[in-house]
């Protein structure tokens, strides 16, 4: 003789696991664009000690729309400097050249890269999204 188990999972609670499996993308987009949003003024504050102006570079700093990755279907944004100054010179050159120094002298002056030293709090952003997707009545099952 097998020993057998069956269970049943309330209807309200197979309901919310069909909404979440359908909401997927647009609660990844939000988390990655919440993530995002917070870099965004990370980098903007940080220019400000780099640059002694910061008007062109601000105006190139974008945030890019939610995409899909064609490769592994990965959902994301970007934060990145797009366009021309008023003198012509590419902003992301610009941009780059302090970032990471020239071969004629200028020196570095890391701006992009502290915007992701606190991770933490780039995760708790995200994580705040993900909450009001995903109901306390689920937490049951991870643990």
């Amino acid at each position: 003789m097998m020993a057998g188990f069956e269970t049943e999972l309330p209807t309200d609670l197979i309901n919310s696991y069909k909404e979440l499996t359908n909401n997927v993308d647009k609660m990844m987009g939000e988390m990655t664009t919440a993530g995002a949003k917070l870099v965004y003024e990370k980098v903007k504050q940080n220019m400000k000690s780099s640059f002694k102006s910061t008007d062109s570079l601000e105006k190139g700093l974008k945030i890019t729309r939610v995409y899909k990755t064609p490769t592994d279907d990965g959902i994301n944004n970007k934060v990145a400097f797009y366009g021309y100054d008023s003198d012509g010179v590419a902003i992301p050159l610009k941009a780059m050249a302090r970032e990471y120094g020239t071969s004629h002298g200028e020196k570095k002056k890391p701006f992009f890269r502290k915007a992701f030293r606190n991770k933490e709090e780039i995760e708790n952003a995200m994580k705040k999204v993900q909450d009001r997707y995903i109901k306390d009545e689920w937490l049951w099952i991870n643990e």
